[in-house]
């Protein structure tokens, strides 16, 4: 009997010390480990995502530093800040990328206003389609500069090709 309340008891305290269990997980050695796997590959997408979330968790950090003496009276900061983290880390979300391409980058480079209030959109049949700069700008973000140097010498390549074939068989066009 005695070891099961023991058990009880230690799920217990885990239960109520969750976020400071979870929270240096989940802020710091997770987003350590994949900014060290990011490094070693060659997408731009990864260390844009990381290096962006080592941008916000310094400014959360600041924001807590500066005001540690108001968070101490809001008794669920550490769950919102959890929750927060989570969506900044986990990559099914990318919320570190979202964050930094609607709010950090437009106050930066000036380009947009920010809107806290935004909702995304569903794109539709009448939207208008990526324009060939976004386009590889994609493409160097998902396979790198690399493979987006091979693909314009391959279509060099292939333009050099069909030209001497269509001025070979005098086919000449105006």
């Amino acid at each position: 009997m005695g070891s099961g309340s023991a058990a009880g008891n230690l799920l217990k305290l885990i239960a109520q010390n969750f976020d400071i269990l979870a929270g240096p997980v989940v802020s710091l050695a997770y987003p350590l480990y994949a900014s060290i796997r990011a490094i070693e590959t060659k997408s731009l997408a990864d260390d844009q995502q990381w290096l962006t979330y080592w941008i916000l968790y310094s400014m959360i950090t600041l924001f807590e530093l500066t005001f540690a003496k108001l968070i101490e009276w809001i008794p669920f900061w550490s769950y919102a800040k959890l929750i927060v983290t989570c969506w900044l880390v986990i990559p099914h979300f990318s919320g570190a990328a979202y964050v930094y391409e609607h709010y950090i980058r437009p106050f930066y480079t000036g380009k947009q206003t920010i809107n806290i209030w935004y909702v995304p959109r569903k794109k539709d049949v009448f939207s208008k389609p990526d324009d060939i700069l976004t386009a590889a700008e994609k493409y160097i973000q998902e396979h790198g500069p690399d493979a987006f140097q091979e693909i314009i010498h391959r279509s060099d390549r292939e333009t050099r090709h069909r030209g001497n074939s269509i001025f070979s068989e005098g086919d000449y066009r105006y």
